[in-house]
């Protein structure tokens, strides 16, 4: 399948989508985590539109010149948040479940460090190859796509500072 481009107005309106999913399940939680950097603007998002605590937990997997190539997956040793404790229940957002190894794990690093009695997971992408099923997710793609996104330009962008 060719590559999948995405420009701002499909990107908001999918993160629009997948919260109307989201509160059509009646699933009540009381904290977001969103993992960075994927997950940052969706995760703020829902954030405003529930009135819902959001943390932020940096992973990694991606690098190469292209940053097309998945790598060793690494995390943040600590949650970014403002709460003293993570709620209980939990949704979990990030952009798009790829393989689905960093949706695993993620889960995995939350629950050994945390009293978390449910987590649920959001994206705005699920392809096939992804190991897991995330609970919420506005497309299912079943060709996996690479994903272009409006803000990746920003990738090629530098401001040098003359010194």
């Amino acid at each position: 399948m060719a590559d999948l481009y995405i420009d701002w107005e499909q990107y908001h309106q999918c993160i629009e989508q997948l919260a109307i999913k989201i509160h059509s399940s009646f699933w009540q939680f009381d904290q977001i985590v969103c993992l960075a950097k994927g997950g940052l603007r969706i995760g703020d998002t829902l954030s405003r539109i529930y009135q819902k605590p959001l943390a932020i937990l940096f992973a990694a997997s991606y690098g190469g010149s292209d940053n097309r190539t998945q790598q060793q997956l690494k995390f943040s040793q600590h949650l970014a948040m403002l709460e003293d404790n993570l709620g209980k229940y939990v949704l979990l957002v990030d952009d798009l479940a790829d393989s689905g190894i960093t949706l695993s794990s993620s889960v995995n690093w939350l629950k050994e460090r945390s009293n978390i009695q449910e987590i649920r997971t959001a994206v705005l992408w699920y392809k096939s190859c992804s190991l897991v099923i995330p609970d919420y997710y506005v497309d299912y793609l079943p060709n996996n796509p690479w994903i272009h996104q409006p803000f990746e330009h920003y990738k090629k962008l530098s401001i040098l500072l003359d010194k």
